[in-house]
């Protein structure tokens, strides 16, 4: 499981032209079983994605997409973790 910590190092009018090519990228992401949640940070400064994939590679392929990562919108910091308690909803997506 990952964390990834988007932090905005452009204005916030540059990062608003791209979140409509943004959301398409995630709703791609979420289709092909990458995302978990996500959102943008209280105060509009980045955002936070979590993500399942089998591996840190396959996941760096997949943010490589992101229109924000493209046009160098972002900062990505990537943390992975072990998931031990999870919700029981949650429990078939992250095994």
């Amino acid at each position: 499981m990952f964390a990834v910590i988007l932090t905005y190092i452009r204005p916030l009018e540059e990062v608003d032209q791209a979140l409509a090519a943004h959301r398409a990228f995630l709703t791609q992401f979420y289709a092909d079983g990458f995302g978990i949640a996500s959102g943008r940070q209280v105060g509009a400064t980045g955002g936070v994605i979590v993500a399942h994939a089998p591996s840190r590679a396959a996941l760096d392929a997949e943010l490589a997409k992101d229109p924000f990562k493209v046009k160098g919108l972002a900062r990505y910091d990537i943390y992975e973790f072990e998931a031990r308690t999870v919700h029981p909803a949650l429990k078939s997506i992250v095994g």
